[in-house]
């Protein structure tokens, strides 16, 4: 499915859940891999509000794009950030979603004129 660019310039984006490795296999704990460099992939939780609106997302980037400096509750940066809706069959139950990536995550701002 086609990859849905995300515009953050004017939303404000939280920390909510620090970098942690993405599980592919829970039952045998495999960290999943980018399809095309092989590298490890991390996910994060964040709060994206935008325009009065907020929604809790998980966004996974590359191991290489987990910066330092990163705090709970703080501002962040999601470059090359993109949404891609999926579907799948899982025990006979029909499951869709959003899956969020992004380019790397790094300590950000809050943009000019929010709570002003």
């Amino acid at each position: 499915m086609r990859a849905i660019r995300v515009e953050t310039s004017s939303a404000t984006i939280l920390l909510t859940e620090a970098p942690a490795p993405k599980v592919r296999d829970r039952q045998t704990g495999e960290i999943a891999k980018d399809a095309v460099s092989g590298e490890a992939l991390m996910k994060v939780g964040v709060v994206y509000i935008d325009e009065g609106e907020s929604s809790l997302i998980h966004v996974t980037v590359p191991e290489s794009g987990v910066t330092d400096g990163l705090a709970l509750g703080s501002p962040v940066s999601l470059p090359g950030l993109v949404a891609r809706p999926w579907e799948s069959v899982f025990n006979g139950q029909q499951r869709h979603g959003i899956a969020y990536r992004a380019a790397a995550v790094a300590p950000g701002a809050v943009p000019a004129g929010v709570g002003a």
